[in-house]
């Protein structure tokens, strides 16, 4: 197999990655606190016996998009939303996750959890629990959540200490390594961060990934009936 064919497939292999997460990146464009994400590629180039060199492109991994959304406002008194840096921090099965969907409710027990169950963490780490006969609950801007009047919990807001160290886990959720608390954030109560995903524009990506697909899809197919041919000359 010549040069081309390994540029091309290793081509084909990238840009197949990509369209996965453009179509993951549409299909959440409507999901509260999703995070775009966008697929990096990394060029290698290595020197050969006859031509100058080879050049490769790789897609060796993903970058998230951190900026900052739209905020809409539900009314709900445990629908929080950041204006700012930071994540929220949450207790999975897995570990300790940090997302920013802010969508929270009380459970049975009275603990803030997610819409799968997960519990929402203080700036200490613990879980916040709220009283059953709480009224009049509100979340002050620096986290400090009051019910009846009286401060019972501070939501915390976290980052990660290497922001490289940034995983995208599922859905909304992060894994960001070693966390440390976010200074200069706030919190807002009433409200939901939208998605930060731009359906046109991923549309539009998604068109280009498709075609540069097909052109390499058609230098594939030329390639191998020219072979095709080389072997049956070869074999008359």
């Amino acid at each position: 197999m010549d040069a081309a064919l390994y540029t091309t497939l290793n081509r084909q292999s990238g840009l197949m990655r990509e369209m996965g997460v453009v179509a993951n990146n549409i299909a959440n464009a409507s999901t509260t606190g999703f995070r775009r994400e966008g697929v990096v590629f990394s060029e290698y180039v290595a020197a050969l016996d006859e031509d100058p060199s080879l050049s490769m492109a790789h897609a060796s991994g993903r970058h998230v998009d951190l900026t900052q959304s739209t905020i809409a406002q539900t009314g709900g008194s445990f629908d929080l939303a950041i204006q700012g840096d930071g994540f929220f921090l949450i207790e999975t099965p897995e570990g300790e996750r940090l997302t920013r969907a802010g969508s929270f409710t009380p459970s049975a027990e009275g603990e803030l959890v997610s819409p799968d169950g997960y519990r929402l963490l203080d700036a200490g780490g613990a879980p916040i629990f709220v009283p059953p006969d709480a009224k009049g609950v509100a979340v002050a801007q620096d986290g400090t959540l009051s019910a009846n009047g009286q401060p019972i919990a501070q939501v915390g807001l976290w980052q990660p200490t290497d922001p490289l160290a940034l995983r995208h886990q599922s859905g909304t959720l992060f894994d960001g390594g070693e966390i440390e608390p976010v200074e200069g954030a706030i919190i807002l109560q009433g409200m939901l961060e939208d998605s930060n995903v731009e359906p046109v524009s991923e549309i539009a990506r998604m068109i280009e990934v498709q075609r540069a697909y097909e052109l390499g899809q058609k230098f594939l197919d030329a390639e191998d009936e020219r072979v095709r041919g080389v072997i049956q000359a070869l074999g008359r």
